[in-house]
């Protein structure tokens, strides 16, 4: 599916399909995160299964409002040990599929929200 997003002066999903997806037009198909402010990073996970409460201290520390992790391709909640770290600072925690939490997100970062998105990318 193609994506049409207001004009963000930051990272926007463009599109996505199984499996990957385009920040500003550069195809993904890896786990990453990307916030509202303009932070990119390889996420570690090659599954959902792979997740550690590591991984949720590491988007703790960007100090956003509210986290949006996209858990694959079906919708899977995080154990809450790995969200202690998050719900230890009062940020939001959404939990979709990656699809819904890419819409999600340029909504609220078209908003101007600071935003975290946290992406599960399972190769199909």
């Amino acid at each position: 599916m193609k994506l049409h997003p207001d004009k963000l002066d930051t990272f926007a999903i463009t599109a996505y399909g199984p499996g990957w997806i385009s920040v500003n037009g550069e195809k993904v198909t890896h786990s990453l995160v990307i916030t509202s402010r303009g932070v990119r990073f390889d996420w570690s996970c090659l599954q959902f299964e792979a997740l550690t409460s590591a991984h949720f201290e590491r988007l703790a520390e960007l100090g956003a409002e509210m986290v949006l992790f996209g858990s694959g391709p079906r919708l899977r909640f995080p154990q809450p040990a790995w969200l202690a770290s998050l719900v230890a600072l009062q940020t939001g925690v959404e939990t979709m599929d990656t699809e819904a939490a890419c819409r999600t997100y340029n909504i609220l970062a078209a908003e101007g929200r600071h935003v975290v998105l946290a992406l599960v990318l399972e190769q199909p």
